[in-house]
């Protein structure tokens, strides 16, 4: 026992070590996984579904006891997009956090009935660039494109003109520009409105050169495909960064295929830009009645609201950006494709700062994302995450005053890392208590009545206790999904004579019930099953 201990606790120095200090690189991920495994082997195993065309694993953490392909079950995904560092922070903490608790009998009982399928991050290629050399905001993986459809590849990207060793933005100044400097943070750019008759002085661009001199900038370099814009709903064929056909990326394919054949899981949790958890998604007849469907059916819509609630209540979130998944996306697949909860958050946003009075600030005349962030970042002590604006010497603009600067990339979408330790324990709460809201069966109000002739009548109640539907409303249409099985399972000596031996139900809604009887002839001990993959099994054995 104490061998044990000393293991588990060298395992979480490691993994302390290693996060100490920021986010995890690929390396640090896969000894973050490793220690967890090693420490719990009775309760996590860990298996590469895949390698990247960057020849890294994406790997699979099964947490749960015994059988856990035969527990409903949640699958919870990180790495959604390579620059949200946090969503695989998020998801890797989440699975130690819950670990570490499994010696509480709350974690004990949630993990004999529940299984989390935790795939730490879908888009390693890509989030290695924040390590790399040159940082910049990447989410392609390093599939070569040709994103501009001039018969190369890669020949447009990047270029580090101040020698910072980061990607920021250029501005030059320019009659025909159409940025001017914020009114109250000059080192600021928005756009200016000429429905107001304002008039811009500045072009703003990423930081880099023309370098096929096709009057386009930085539009085709390295970068590839992208996770969350690789899926099947409304793929953007042939947009930069979609890939060419849906599906088409070995990450996104072995994604797929295992969440195929996985028919226990009720709920995809997905941590990425997407966000249906701090405000749920409206229900719109006009969407929903479509003959394709394009909008979340009314039932599914109203379990949106309550899942979303429980999810501010628990995380204590407010003034979230609103988001429009914009195709291809994991979130709409979950849902529109894969036919179950489908729920996705960033974790964090940055929060609206307010003017301090006492060191005479004012409120902002007009908002912006990165001057709310300037203004955040300075109350909360937090520098370096803005480079000044200097000048440099551009090919492509002589005689014009060109200026590198700007926000530092990832800052916008990512907390410091000090702060993401607060952000993985209230996310691991919002994921213990949505399973406390699984659908869930159980058999009510069992009689066996003799009757003449050899004859015996069994009924009961099939009450699904859970929160949730053991399907979607928009599942239920789906010939994919197992449906939810009664099953009189009769020996040699027993014959069903009233009643369907085998019985399907689409669905059956939170907080319902439904009746089932039949007459039996013979003797012996009968046995009936009831359940689907997504809310469980229950068993029943009768004596005739």
């Amino acid at each position: 026992m104490r061998k044990i201990s000393l293991l588990v606790a060298a395992a979480f120095l490691l993994c302390v070590s290693l996060r100490a200090q920021d986010y995890s690189n690929y390396a640090g991920q896969g000894a973050r996984l490793d220690a967890l495994v090693k420490a719990y082997p009775q309760l996590a195993t860990l298996k590469s579904l895949t390698k990247t065309n960057g020849g890294k694993d994406i790997w699979l953490l099964t947490i749960g006891t015994g059988k856990t392909e035969a527990k409903p079950a949640i699958a919870v995904i990180g790495g959604v997009e390579g620059s949200h560092l946090l969503g695989t922070e998020m998801a890797i903490g989440f699975a130690e956090n819950l670990l570490k608790g499994s010696n509480t009998d709350s974690i004990r009982n949630l993990l004999a009935r529940t299984t989390y399928y935790v795939f730490p991050n879908m888009s390693p290629d890509a989030m290695e660039q924040y390590f790399g050399k040159l940082r910049y905001e990447r989410n392609g993986n390093t599939t070569e494109t040709d994103d501009d459809r001039d018969g190369r590849l890669n020949e447009d990207g990047f270029d580090d003109l101040d020698g910072n060793g980061k990607i920021t933005m250029m501005r030059v100044t320019s009659p025909v520009g159409d940025y001017k400097l914020h009114p109250d943070d000059a080192r600021v750019l928005i756009k200016a409105d000429a429905a107001k008759g304002e008039k811009g002085t500045y072009l703003l661009l990423t930081e880099g050169i023309d370098n096929d001199k096709d009057g386009k900038q930085d539009e085709d370099g390295e970068g590839g495909i992208a996770f969350n814009r690789n899926l099947t709903y409304r793929h953007n064929t042939f947009a930069p960064g979609a890939g060419d056909f849906p599906a088409s990326e070995k990450e996104t394919r072995a994604l797929l295929d295992f969440l195929f054949d996985a028919f226990n899981v009720y709920a995809v949790v997905s941590f990425g830009s997407n966000n249906n958890l701090s405000a749920a998604i409206p229900y719109n007849p006009g969407a929903a009645q479509q003959r394709i469907v394009a909008g979340y059916l009314e039932p599914d819509a109203r379990v949106n609201g309550v899942i979303s609630d429980l999810y501010n209540k628990v995380t204590g979130t407010k003034d979230a950006p609103k988001t429009n998944a914009g195709g291809g996306d994991l979130m709409s697949w979950g849902y529109f494709h894969y036919g179950r909860y489908s729920y996705s958050t960033p974790g964090w946003w940055v929060p609206k700062a307010k003017a301090d009075t006492a060191k005479k600030e004012k409120p902002f005349t007009v908002e912006d994302p990165a001057a709310n962030y300037l203004r955040w970042a300075a109350q909360q002590g937090i520098t370096n995450t803005f480079t000044d604006w200097k000048t440099v010497q551009h090919p492509d603009y002589p005689g014009q005053q060109v200026e590198v600067g700007g926000l530092d990339p990832y800052v916008l979408i990512n907390p410091p890392f000090k702060m993401t330790g607060e952000i993985v324990k209230k996310h691991t709460e919002f994921l213990v208590k949505l399973a406390g809201k699984q659908p869930e069966l159980e058999v009510l109000n069992l009689k066996t009545e003799k009757l003449a002739n050899g004859l015996a009548r069994v009924s009961f109640s099939l009450v699904n206790k859970g929160g949730m539907s053991t399907h979607t409303k928009l599942g239920e249409r789906s010939y994919f999904l197992k449906k939810v099985k009664i099953d009189v399972k009769t020996g040699d000596k027993q014959e069903v004579v009233g009643g369907r031996k085998t019985t399907l139900l689409p669905a059956l809604d939170a907080g319902t019930q439904q009746q089932f009887n039949w007459v039996i002839k013979g003797s012996g001990k009968l046995t009936i099953e009831a359940g689907c993959p997504t809310a469980g099994y229950k068993t029943i054995e009768v004596n005739l």
